[in-house]
């Protein structure tokens, strides 16, 4: 039996960052393959178990809530296409897609700004290797 005198402190882990880094360190071992299509579930199954928690979000998974926005503004879409759609559409493949979700985010955690000044012919040469919109 427990006494009154116990307290009991629950820390909100900042982890989705790391766990994100891990997944693109080794694709392979977190999603079976690299595919943004399996990273969009794993994802969405992190997020439903710690809804299913009872958990409160934590600041890193707020932040990662404007993703989905973000890319809509970046590539000017305004369908209800979810953010794994859209990048897989500008890209060759799934690992090719996977790849330019972890440059993209990146890009959003460094707080550029997801609206793009018109693109000279130059910087389309330039990115045409991963077909993701300086």
């Amino acid at each position: 039996m427990l006494e009154n005198n116990h307290t009991i402190t629950i820390t909100l882990n900042e982890y989705l960052y790391e766990m994100l880094e891990k997944i693109k360190q080794r694709p392979g071992m977190f999603l079976g393959k690299s595919s943004i299509t399996r990273l969009r579930a794993f994802l969405d199954g992190y997020m439903s178990s710690r809804e299913d928690l009872g958990l409160p979000p934590t600041q890193q998974e707020i932040e990662f809530n404007q993703f989905p926005d973000w890319i809509q503004t970046r590539f000017k879409i305004t369908s209800a296409q979810g953010w794994d759609s859209i990048i897989l559409f500008y890209s060759t493949d799934e690992r090719d897609a996977l790849n330019n979700f972890f440059e993209l985010f990146e890009q959003f955690r460094n707080g550029e700004s997801a609206r793009r000044e018109a693109i000279n012919q130059e910087q389309v040469i330039e990115s045409q290797h991963s077909l993701i919109p300086q």
